[in-house]
């Protein structure tokens, strides 16, 4: 079963029976907070969101950013806090910009990463 978790509505969502769709309210982490409260040991949460893969990681789930990096608990924490060391020198002015554009090798990154997972998880 495949859960996605929005605070808005997904227009082009397949309708079928192996897809459930949750909408939250809006407001800060709203979602974030329905993945924690949902996921279970063995999920896969796919997420660019580091502060929540951690708390996946945490609860003995699995992250898979959606450019193709698995989180672990051996390499979630130093990203997490890589990311905030970066947020902290933005916001002090002494970085600027962001993740870098999201390119097709990217999109292929993921795939075999996720193939790899599903086929593990068998």
């Amino acid at each position: 079963m495949t859960t996605l978790v929005s605070n808005m509505p997904l227009r082009r969502t397949p309708s079928s029976t192996f897809i459930r769709v949750v909408q939250v309210p809006k407001g800060f982490d709203g979602a974030d907070h329905r993945i924690v409260q949902e996921v279970k040991p063995g999920d896969l949460v796919i997420t660019a969101d580091l502060p929540l893969a951690a708390e996946v990681v945490t609860r003995g789930a699995h992250a898979l950013d959606p450019r193709g990096e698995l989180y672990t608990e051996d390499n979630v924490r130093e990203r997490l806090a890589v990311r905030n060391l970066m947020q902290e020198l933005r916001s002090g002015g002494e970085l600027l910009g962001g993740p870098a554009p999201f390119k097709v090798s990217d999109r292929h990154l993921f795939a075999n990463e996720l193939d790899r997972f599903l086929t593990r998880a068998r």
